[in-house]
């Protein structure tokens, strides 16, 4: 993994150079890509990568918010470029990432005629990027497939690594697939017409990433948040192009989860994804139950004696800052066991859990006291 143009670990410093391009490449052993980010770049990159793939044909998934906000102009610039575009439009929403949406857009690329040589652009958040990536994974058994993200969560984390796929009812993500893009494109200004709170969302997974893996880049974000919150886009840019740095250091070492590394991205998800679907994939973002998600991890691993209750603390402080949830509904923590059962995590039935051992650390634990992740629950 190597990030271009950068000159600062400090986010304030980093700020300064407003007009970087910056560039963090994926080292992976079968398909290295890059990952772009900057400010006013998207028309010209996503020209500029679809040439590069060799596409003479792109089929754009988007959804019916970004359609007119940022996949109209994509698909100017891809005409402009000599490309013959097709433009398929979802529903946004999670509720669009299942079999029945997933078999309309296959019939809707056979229609386009769309074949090995196409290139599908997903241009949107991480419901587009999950969505659009597992149909190209498997139509005519796997085409080429570019992510533009265009809020904060997916910028940061749901379009690096190559995990796309579809939820069943019970169970989020459960049927997918690794398929690497050509490419990233992370254009921040798409983040400027974000409703606050898909914005605030994203912020969740970014604070993960200190909690995670780096305690200095944790206490950036708490010296940097209101920046942050104002969007100021240079600071933006070292925030995105940082989560996408620490994201593709770990996704080069363990693709596809074979040594339990990458499992760390997953702090608070076990807990999360146990929320999102007891509540119906809808009263939460994802973001915001990652937030609720990584406190109650949190909170287990104070009960486990693995940290002091004052890192959760400091945890809940940055997350109410960034405006996001903190306190777990009101659900049956029997009911949210038997959720995290379906755990992409869980082995013969056993729960495992990410959890903290300081700031910037976390480990995978197994045989956890139930009685314990029923009180993480209240």
């Amino acid at each position: 993994m190597i990030l271009r143009a950068l000159a600062s670990n400090n986010l304030a410093e980093k700020g300064a150079m407003a007009d970087d391009l910056l560039q963090v490449d994926v080292e992976l052993p079968r398909q290295s890509y890059s990952i772009h980010i900057g400010t006013a770049i998207l028309d010209r990159m996503v020209a500029i990568s679809a040439s590069q793939a060799g596409a003479q044909h792109a089929v754009l998934v988007t959804d019916s918010n970004v359609k007119s906000l940022h996949a109209d102009s994509v698909a100017d610039s891809l005409r402009e470029a000599g490309l013959r575009v097709d433009l398929l439009v979802i529903e946004p929403g999670e509720s669009s990432k299942s079999l029945d949406v997933a078999g309309q857009l296959w019939e809707d690329l056979l229609a386009t005629g769309a074949d090995r040589t196409s290139l599908v652009v997903a241009v949107g958040g991480g419901v587009v990027g999950d969505l659009a990536g597992f149909i190209a994974a498997t139509y005519a058994r796997g085409i080429q497939f570019l992510q533009v993200p265009t809020t904060l969560l997916a910028q940061v984390d749901s379009s690096v690594g190559g995990k796309v796929g579809i939820n069943l009812p019970a169970a989020k993500n459960m049927v997918g697939a690794f398929w690497q893009p050509t490419g990233v494109i992370c254009d921040t200004q798409t983040l400027s017409s974000l409703p606050d709170r898909q914005f605030s969302a994203g912020l969740a997974e970014v604070v993960k990433y200190g909690v995670i893996l780096d305690e200095s880049f944790f206490a950036e974000l708490e010296d940097n948040a209101d920046a942050i919150w104002s969007r100021e886009a240079a600071i933006l840019r070292r925030v995105v192009a940082r989560c996408c740095e620490l994201k593709a250091d770990v996704v080069g070492q363990d693709e596809r989860e074979t040594s339990g590394l990458r499992a760390v991205l997953n702090y608070g998800h076990t807990f999360c994804h146990a929320i999102e679907s007891l509540t119906g994939y809808g009263q939460f973002l994802h973001g915001e139950a990652v937030s609720i998600g990584m406190l109650c991890a949190s909170r287990l691993a104070v009960s486990m004696g693995r940290i002091d209750s004052a890192l959760t603390d400091r945890q809940q402080q940055l997350l109410t800052r960034f405006h996001l949830p903190v306190a777990m509904p009101s659900l049956d923590p029997d009911q949210m066991i038997e959720a995290m059962q379906h755990d992409k995590k869980s082995q013969h039935g056993r729960l495992r859990f990410v959890l903290p051992c300081q700031l910037g650390r976390v480990e995978l634990v197994e045989d956890v006291d139930l009685d314990l992740v029923r009180q993480s629950c209240r």
